[in-house]
C-alpha cells in the first residue's frame, strides 16, 4: 500500500520526492500490512469454506457478490476510519470525513473490483488469490491513497 500513496504523492498530486509525506506512505504500508493483507487472508479462506473451491461461474458469482455486496461496504468503512485515526483525527471527523468521501469510494469500488473478483473466483487457486488482488489493487490504492488524503 505504501507503493499506492507514493505513487499518488509523485503523480497525482504531483509533489516532488523531496516533497513526498513518507510518515504517510509508511502508515499505509502498516494498514497494508497488519490490516488489509491479513484481512483479505482470512476473509478469502471463509468464502472458500462457504461456496467451496471449485473453480465454477457459479460459485464464482457468489462469491463476488458476497464480496462486493457485504465485504466491500463495511471493509471500505473500517479502512477510512483507520486512516483517519492513523492521521490523528476525532471520532467527529472521522464521520465527516466517511459522510463526504465514502460514497464515491463504494461506488469506485463496484466499478473495478466485481469484474477483478470473478475472475480471481474463477480462474485463480485459492493460495493466490490475495496475490491477484495486491496487484491489482496496486492501482485502487493509489486512488484510495489520493482520495482518503485529499482535503474536503
Amino acid at each position: 500500500m505504501s507503493t499506492g500513496d507514493i505513487i499518488a504523492q509523485l503523480v497525482i498530486e504531483k509533489k516532488k520526492i523531496s516533497e513526498s509525506d513518507l510518515l504517510r506512505s509508511a502508515k499505509f504500508g502498516f494498514l497494508g500490512t497488519c490490516f488489509v493483507g491479513p484481512t483479505l487472508t482470512v476473509w478469502y479462506r471463509l468464502l472458500a469454506r462457504r461456496f467451496g473451491t471449485a473453480a465454477t461461474s457459479s460459485a464464482a458469482l457468489k462469491k463476488m457478490s458476497f464480496d462486493q455486496l457485504v465485504f466491500a461496504p463495511s471493509f471500505l468503512v473500517i479502512f477510512i476510519a483507520n486512516v483517519n485515526l492513523l492521521n490523528g483525527k476525532n471520532v467527529d471527523e472521522i464521520k465527516n470525513e466517511l459522510f463526504e468521501k465514502y460514497p464515491d469510494i463504494v461506488v469506485n469500488n463496484w466499478k473495478v473490483w466485481p469484474a477483478v473478483q470473478l475472475v480471481n473466483f474463477y480462474f485463480v487457486p485459492l493460495h493466490y488469490q490475495v496475490l491477484l488482488v495486491q496487484s491489482v489493487a496496486l492501482f485502487w490504492n493509489t486512488y484510495l491513497s489520493w482520495k482518503t488524503q485529499k482535503q474536503s
